[in-house]
């Protein structure tokens, strides 16, 4: 792996996203758009509001940095830039860690810009550090960035990533506690929601919005981390030049 290739890649995975005004958008303006919904949504009940908000600023990243480093992942292969790329002295690492920093930059917008709208102008009640909330949305993007980038190595289609959805986020979303508390689950559901890493960035972000004390904080971070980590090496590890 080497430094200046992976930065050589961020640089080229920008200057793409700068072009692709509409997925630039997706990008940083959907998550903002949707917490809005939800405050619209419960606006007579602001109870309800500082229960889901926390958890849903990070599930909506996660998401839509999922869907999106997916299926623009599948298109360089598809379209056969990943097979010019490797003819270059380019390493898979270089290619997964770019992208994944390219995203990560993005996703540092996409959670100044969440956070923002949701604690300032929606008036989300957090008592936790708010800068801490940030950095919770920034690595549970880059965990979707890197678990888009692992699994469109086993898609052939646009369609068939997308297909991961329902497979891979869904049942992260309906097990981390955002529709009940972990705790009521049967044990076979809190089994499976312990190793699901969504499960630690809700957690985290429930934890900021109803408490001042951030250790398990970090420890929630650390596990995500080292998920978004192991999703990046596992990446490496099935990537394929081209989509037959």
């Amino acid at each position: 792996m080497s430094p200046r290739i992976t930065l050589a890649i961020t640089a080229r995975v920008l200057r793409q996203l700068v072009r692709d005004r509409r997925t630039l958008a997706i990008l940083l303006a959907l998550p903002c758009i949707l917490e809005a919904l939800l405050w619209w949504i419960y606006h007579d009940s602001s109870q309800v509001f500082d229960r889901v908000g926390p958890a849903l600023l990070a599930i909506f990243p996660f998401f839509v940095m999922f869907l999106v480093t997916s299926v623009t992942t599948l298109r360089e292969r598809t379209s056969g830039t990943l097979e010019r790329l490797f003819t270059l002295p380019m390493g898979r690492l270089d290619f997964l860690v770019g992208y994944a920093l390219a995203f990560g930059m993005v996703a540092l917008v996409q959670a100044v810009l969440a956070v923002g709208v949701t604690v300032g102008l929606l008036d989300l009640t957090i008592h936790g550090p708010v800068v801490l909330l940030g950095v919770v949305a920034v690595a549970d993007a880059v965990l979707g960035t890197a678990l888009g980038l692992f699994v469109s190595a086993f898609a052939r289609t646009e369609f068939q990533a997308v297909q991961f959805l329902p497979a891979v986020v869904v049942p992260q979303i309906l097990l981390c506690g955002l529709l009940t508390p972990r705790d009521a689950m049967p044990d076979v559901l809190h089994a499976i929601s312990d190793v699901l890493p969504l499960t630690y960035a809700v957690d985290a972000m429930s934890r900021l919005a109803g408490s001042t004390a951030t250790g398990h904080v970090w420890i929630d971070l650390v596990v995500v981390v080292c998920f978004a980590v192991a999703a990046l090496c596992l990446g490496a590890a099935t990537l394929r030049r081209r989509t037959e």
